[in-house]
């Protein structure tokens, strides 16, 4: 996983000295920063999204919009903090991208503590969301061990299923279920139903639906 001090802030504004005051400031607290004169130039340069601790992004930009971009993130499946700069007028803007998952946005002009407390939110968010996706994937990975009939069978055990009733469900034996179990709970590294259902739920909420 990656670290904390291996995380970046991107800054992502089309004011030269804008961008310049935020990087002093993210600086003083310790943070890494990078910086962005468009939205163009953030997407061309292509951060590893477990390497972006936030993204600073202004609502309003030349070509593409901080709001475009923030949407062609969210079609590639990237879950970055985002914090949206604004300036008079664009609160309802800022509302709509509060809406579609920016964690934060700040109306200029702002105090520096403001911006920092929002972004130390933002990369707290962030983290957990990192931390979040981990267990899922491993948790994924021991379930992925299974073979198809496996995956039947461990479904409707962590449904609360006895092996008698997984059986008759699958029109398979009682002894059956009952050696399907048991690799099952030797492959995802587990020691009951319970365990499994907690396995199976992170790996996916609505895997028991």
């Amino acid at each position: 996983m990656t670290e904390l001090e291996d995380l970046c802030i991107h800054i992502v504004d089309d004011d030269a000295a804008f961008r310049r005051s935020l990087v002093f400031l993210f600086e003083s607290v310790g943070w890494q920063v990078a910086t962005h004169a468009s939205a163009e130039d953030f997407l061309s340069t292509a951060p590893t999204t477990d390497t972006i601790a936030c993204l600073v992004l202004d609502i309003r930009m030349p070509m593409m919009s901080g709001l475009e971009l923030q949407q062609v993130l969210r079609s590639r499946g990237w879950a970055v903090p985002v914090v949206f700069i604004t300036g008079h007028g664009d609160v309802e803007l800022a509302v709509h991208a509060m809406k579609h998952g920016a964690c934060d946005f700040l109306e200029k002009p702002f105090k520096d503590q403001a911006l920092l407390d929002a972004v130390g939110r933002a990369v707290k968010l962030g983290g957990e969301a990192r931390e979040q996706a981990l267990r899922c994937e491993e948790a994924q990975g021991l379930l992925d061990r299974l073979s198809p009939r496996e995956r039947e069978v461990a479904r409707l055990v962590a449904q609360g299923l006895p092996n008698k009733l997984v059986g008759r469900e699958l029109d398979i034996s009682e002894k059956t279920v009952h050696v399907h179990r048991h690799k099952v709970m030797e492959k995802t590294c587990v020691s009951s139903a319970a365990e499994l259902t907690r396995l199976m739920l992170r790996a996916d909420p609505a895997a028991l639906d």
